[in-house]
């Protein structure tokens, strides 16, 4: 456990650099009302005292195991090969510096440029850049783009949403100018066409569409970009990247952009992050791309080598003409995802995808045959799909969880209608025994 000293000597010193006498003086020019006299906190622990505390504490927490883990909603659970953690743990790449300068090393570089091979693959799209945060982010900085290229100030989401990647999109809106139309799903829980060629006008930017939903539900993206396309607006797409397993990509039924997150490539929970963005266009979008580009080139002896390339950063150019203020990438988890995909394959991938679907389906089929439990929604799902149970959905999480399973999302916690209604979500790594388990303990 690491500690910086910071005596009273040391910050009479610090003070003194900065022309300061005191603290309060350091922080005159905050308002009086957001300065906290005091901080109401327990009496300082020594080192020893302070370790035996968090392991008690961490005593207390409920331990699932990998397969009796039912929990997803963006974030899943899934095998991750041996070859991954050696990969990323060879010193060569596991740094804390950002690999974003133009001396960065050629090996950094290959692994940057294969990554953005690999989610242009995926997608079915012209390019992709090195990285985001996350896949809301992603989603973010997408839009970004489409209201930048297009000029117009309205972007429509098509259906279910994840509700935080909303709420990240809201953020960005807020700021930059731009207003969100939000669409609801209909009964089935899948896009309403009607509906959304109503929100449709000469202003709207961009149509986002999530494949497959947040519910889990499979779309019908084609009539969303063709509605799109037909009002002038560009289609952005965001996928789960192990879904395109089974699905179209975003490129074969006419996405211009497309978004995710690539934690199931490989990447662990970690108690939410760190996390991967992915964002991919067509090529008449590239100069819009946020973040860095690594692209491959020939040195003046004919050797093949790779460069930072069309670097329109707020930290390389003047911030009011760069195309985003993203500064940075996750390398380090690209990297991660990239050996991962390099693993599993094209082949690798469809039956991991084939393999999860067939494992939620029987779970599905063993829960509905249990009283009061029915899908929430009937439309065709691949791995996740809303269940609604005959009471609270969070009650239902708790009997579950003190028996050792962790059931699924409960949706109230986003809409208050959908109450009686859990998320549930099934990978690899849920095995026939934890899935008949599962059914069994229902409440």
């Amino acid at each position: 456990m690491a500690y910086l000293p910071n005596a009273a000597e040391e910050q009479q010193a610090m003070l003194a650099a900065l022309g300061h006498a005191s603290l309060d003086d350091l922080f005159a020019q905050v308002p009086s009302g957001l300065r906290l006299k005091t901080v109401d906190l327990p009496p300082p622990l020594s080192e020893v005292e302070l370790v035996q505390y968090f392991l008690e504490l961490g005593r207390l927490n409920k331990r699932v195991t990998p397969s009796e883990n039912f929990l997803g909603a963006g974030a899943s659970r899934r095998y991750s090969p041996a070859i991954v953690n050696a990969v990323i743990s060879r010193p060569d790449f596991y740094t804390t510096y950002t690999p974003y300068q133009p001396e960065v090393s050629q090996g950094v570089l290959q692994a940057t440029y294969e990554f953005q091979t690999m989610v242009a693959l995926l997608t079915g799209l012209d390019v992709a850049n090195a990285s985001l945060y996350d896949g809301a982010s992603a989603l973010a900085e997408a839009t970004h783009m489409a209201v930048g290229q297009t000029g117009r100030q309205n972007v429509v989401i098509a259906g279910a949403l994840h509700p935080e990647y909303a709420q990240v999109l809201q953020t960005y809106s807020d700021a930059q100018g731009y207003d969100i139309v939000r669409v609801n799903p209909g009964s089935d829980g899948r896009v309403d066409s009607h509906r959304l060629k109503e929100a449709l006008s000469e202003s709207t930017a961009a149509v986002i569409l999530q494949q497959p939903n947040f519910y889990g539900v499979i779309e019908d993206p084609q009539p969303v970009v063709d509605l799109a396309h037909g009002a002038g607006a560009l289609a952005i797409a965001c996928i789960d990247p192990i879904s395109v397993g089974l699905l179209k990509s975003p490129g074969d039924y006419g996405a211009d952009l497309a978004v995710g997150d690539g934690q199931p490539l490989g990447i662990p929970l970690s108690f939410g992050g760190p996390y991967l963005g992915f964002i991919a266009c067509r090529e008449t979008l590239m100069r819009r791309m946020p973040g860095r580009l690594v692209g491959c080139t020939v040195d003046g002896q004919g050797r093949r080598g790779f460069v930072l390339t069309l670097q329109a950063r707020e930290q390389h150019i003047r911030r009011e003409n760069a195309t985003s203020n993203i500064t940075t990438n996750h390398a380090l988890m690209a990297l991660a995802a990239t050996t991962y995909l390099a693993r599993m394959g094209g082949a690798g991938l469809r039956g991991l995808a084939e393999l999860s679907g067939q494992r939620a389906h029987a779970l599905a089929q063993a829960i509905g045959q249990r009283k009061g439990y029915r899908l929430a929604f009937e439309a065709p799902f691949l791995w996740e799909f809303a269940i609604r149970t005959p009471y609270p959905a969070d009650e239902v999480q708790n009997f579950m969880l003190e028996r050792g399973i962790l059931a699924g999302l409960p949706l109230g916690r986003f809409e208050p209608a959908l109450n009686d209604t859990l998320l549930v979500s099934v990978t690899e790594l849920n095995d026939s025994r934890a899935i008949a388990r599962y059914a069994e303990v229902l409440p």
